[in-house]
Parts: structure tokens; sequence; C-alpha cells
């Protein structure tokens, strides 16, 4: 198993990094639409396994709504949309025209709203299908259209992207190793058995590494990154321990088997669901001037 774990990273971690920071905006937000619905489509199946049926396509069509009004967000930020320049002061009234990722949450609720009192299904079906719906929306769908958001954070946006990505891998790798190699003490033994606070702490550990290894990319304040890279490993592994917990209540080990050692994709990138938006808001509170570097 660990073979395959390390062969499959072997091969996508590069693949990612190039994507990432070479990739043009409408590449990346496509893979990401593409990695978004695998995902949301894995959560589903698990609904499916505790008989909570999903509204599948309005759910997912909402959420590739949202992704584009998140890349709509950028693209407005920088002055550019659909191939056309303008002036960065109006910028306010393209903001103010265009729809938001709020708007597409509500254009959900509302298709909720009209397909459940059209549904001819057994309405004891309504409460499960809409709670099913709705969380696979705001819990795993949404979250991830940040990586647009955060990629576009100024002139070094995809290298913030790209330290997300890494300070989340090398926090699952070097927890995972060290907790089979040392771990004695139980982390969260109702929701993962097998995660230890060793293996908790040397995660964490590895991420004030990743900030040293990226104070020489980013022109930002070292204390900062360091706190990037503090609260994005504590919110990757709450992620983790969220998804460990939706699997305990399916009842299955792995969310599929898509990606051979690691299961699902939805098992691939649960720390990265919470990490990302996590880091964007974080870099957004203590230093709002980077969005204009």
């Amino acid at each position: 198993m660990t073979w395959k774990r390390v062969a499959t990273a072997a091969v996508l971690i590069p693949v990612v990094v190039s994507l990432v920071l070479w990739g043009s905006t409408i590449i990346v937000a496509l893979v990401l639409a593409l990695v978004m619905l695998l995902a949301l489509f894995e959560y589903f199946a698990l609904g499916d396994a505790v008989g909570h049926r999903a509204y599948r396509f309005w759910t997912a069509t909402c959420a590739l709504i949202i992704l584009y009004l998140q890349w709509l967000a950028t693209a407005v930020r920088w002055g550019e949309f659909s191939g056309i320049l303008y002036p960065k002061s109006l910028a306010w009234l393209m903001v103010n025209f265009f729809p938001r990722a709020e708007d597409g949450i509500f254009l959900f609720v509302l298709g909720i709203a009209a397909i459940t009192i059209a549904s001819r299904h057994p309405i004891v079906e309504a409460l499960p299908s809409a709670g099913i719906s709705a969380s696979g929306l705001l819990l795993v769908a949404f979250p991830l259209t940040y990586a647009l958001r955060l990629r576009a954070l100024g002139k070094e946006g995809p290298r913030h992207l790209l330290f997300v990505l890494v300070l989340i891998w090398a926090s699952d790798s070097v927890a995972y190793f060290v907790g089979r190699a040392i771990g004695k003490h139980p982390f969260a033994p109702h929701l993962s058995p097998k995660k230890t606070w060793e293996g908790s702490v040397a995660g964490f550990a590895s991420c004030i590494l990743v900030a040293f290894a990226f104070m020489q990319f980013l022109t930002v304040p070292f204390t900062l990154l360091v706190g990037a890279a503090a609260v994005g490993n504590v919110a990757g592994q709450a992620g983790d321990l969220l998804e460990s917990a939706y699997k305990r209540s399916a009842g299955v080990k792995d969310s599929g088997a898509l990606l051979p050692g690691h299961g699902g994709m939805l098992d691939r990138i649960d720390a990265l669901i919470l990490a990302i938006p996590v880091v964007w808001y974080y870099w957004a509170l203590v230093y709002p001037t980077m969005s204009i570097r």
C-alpha cells in the first residue's frame, strides 16, 4: 500500500506543480472543476450509503456556477474580462454589476425549494435530499473554489497556492510516516483510529519547515508566513478529520478507489478543502495589501 501511495504522488505532484505555477487561469479553473465534481460525487456516494440521495445535477450545476463566479471575481479584480481590458478605476462598477459567489449559493437555495415542491419522490426523502445536497455544496465544492481566489493574490498568487499545497503534502506525509513509526497516543480515535498525537505534532512541525523553504519565494514577512503555515496546518488536519467522520458515518474506509494508495479524490483533497479558504481569509485579514502587490 505504501509503494502505491508514493508512486501515485510521484506521478501527480509534478503535474500539479506545473499546472499551478505555469498553467493559465482558465486551465486551472477547468482542472479544479473536474477535481471538485469528482470529490462532490464521491461525497454523494457516501450519502447514498446512509440512504440520503442528493439532487446531484442541480448541486453540481450550482457548484460550477460558483466556481465561475469566483473566477469572475479574480478577472474583475485585475481589470480583465473575456479578454477585454478596462481601467481598474472602473472595477467597483464591475464588482457591483456582476454576481458574486454568494449569489450562486442563493440560486442553489431557490432551486432546492423548487425541486422539493415539484418533486414526485416520497416526501420522506425531502429533508435528507436537501441536507446532503446542501452539505455537499457547502462542505466540499464551495471551499475548493477559493483556490482560484488564492491563486489571484497579487503577482505571487500561484506561489501562494503552491505554498498551501506543499504545506498539506508535507504535513500528510510526515504525519503518516511518523505516526506509523512511533505513534502511540490516539489523536481522535472516534473519528480516525490510526491518527496519533505524535504524527499530528510532526506534521505541524513540517509546516514550519515549509515556511522556511518558501520564504525565499514569497515577499511577505516571515512571521506572517509562519502564521499562514500554522493556520493552514490546523485547518488541514480539521478537514482530514471531518472527512473521516463522513466515512465512518457511511461505514466505508475510503471515499473511492480513483487514486491507488490514496483512495478517492475526496480522500486526497480533504485537508485542502479547509486549508485553502482558511489561508485565503488569513491573508485577507492580516495582509490585505497583498492583492495589489
